[in-house]
């Protein structure tokens, strides 16, 4: 055989990311996944001093990393500083709370948290950094972090899984729009990561039982293995890959 097919690249030079809830957790690991693949990595949290550490450390590993301080729940400041800050070639949608309780024992001001983080900051962060990527014309890789919970129900997190499914539905919507501006749109979705985020649930026994019982590969995952999937979604190896759902679970839905 004399042409044989070239494997696309991993790399992202020359591209630019915005990683939302960059501070810590997921959203740590994929500012740095992203950088050391070669993308200049703007870093945005609320938490200025955690964000200026990520991005000294990634700069002195001889990576391109900026930090921006960002309330993503201000939908006009957004706007504002996203449209100024663009545009992006790739979107890390990460930015999430959650508050686990049983529905009987949910507030309302619960209830509002997690959806305007959870879904309504990701929904208008997309939107900006979408119309970036249009008027720039050269396509992009949105990244939406769901969870399995957005696959299927959890225990004490009915507002939380109510929060994932609308990502999940918004991603497969704006896959079907943005296909033809060549921006494509996905979801990782990661089972229990040891974060700040879930550590209150791993200071509950049962539920620590409960999460190793429902994960097949027998372990919790950690933030290095959410890694490797995000910098996959965000190169030109997933160039085909629109409307989906990465789904790093360990085998929990699987079952």
């Amino acid at each position: 055989m004399s042409d044989l097919p070239v494997t696309p690249s991993f790399r992202l030079d020359g591209k630019r990311a915005l990683v939302t809830g960059a501070s810590r957790g997921i959203g740590m690991g994929a500012a740095v996944a992203l950088a050391t693949a070669g993308a200049e990595v703007v870093a945005a949290a609320r938490s200025a001093a955690e964000l200026e550490d990520l991005c000294k450390t990634l700069s002195r590993a001889g990576c391109k990393a900026h930090p921006l301080t960002l309330d993503v729940s201000d939908v006009d400041t957004v706007r504002r500083v996203l449209t100024a800050e663009g545009p992006f070639d790739i979107l890390v949608n990460n930015a999430g709370v959650n508050r686990p309780a049983p529905m009987v024992d949910v507030t309302t001001e619960d209830f509002d948290l997690i959806m305007d983080i959870n879904t309504r900051s990701a929904y208008f962060v997309a939107q900006t950094v979408l119309l970036g990527m249009i008027k720039a014309g050269k396509g992009g890789s949105i990244i939406n972090t769901s969870s399995q919970m957005g696959l299927v129900g959890g225990i004490d997190r009915t507002v939380y899984c109510m929060s994932k499914w609308g990502i999940e539905g918004l991603t497969r919507a704006l896959a079907v729009e943005s296909g033809k501006h060549n921006i494509r749109v996905n979801t990782i979705c990661p089972t229990f990561v040891r974060t700040p985020l879930t550590a209150p649930t791993f200071a509950i026994p049962e539920r620590v039982k409960w999460i190793e019982e429902k994960i097949e590969l027998g372990r919790v995952a950690e933030i290095e293995d959410m890694m490797g999937p995000v910098v996959f979604l965000a190169s030109d190896a997933a160039a085909m890959i629109t409307g989906t759902s990465l789904v790093v679970d360990g085998g929990w839905t699987a079952s």
